[in-house]
């Protein structure tokens, strides 16, 4: 879904143009089209990934730490 988005708007399309378009895959909403502020938090969350990649790193080891 993040992906479509990102290649959406990079061709000039608005939010509301492109959030009809997409389908939520799995879970309780299965099926549905996501909100446009879901759009929002997962874009938001994708530039956290991308501006800092070694705290994702960081916490990726962390995690994989304490679940072994």
């Amino acid at each position: 879904m993040l992906h479509t988005v990102l290649r959406r708007r990079a061709g000039g399309e608005s939010f509301e143009q492109i959030q009809p378009d997409l389908i939520i895959p799995t879970g309780k909403r299965k099926g549905q089209n996501p909100s446009v502020a879901s759009i929002y938090r997962a874009l938001a969350e994708h530039e956290k990934t991308q501006a800092y990649p070694e705290a994702v790193e960081t916490a990726h080891a962390d995690f994989c730490a304490v679940t072994r």
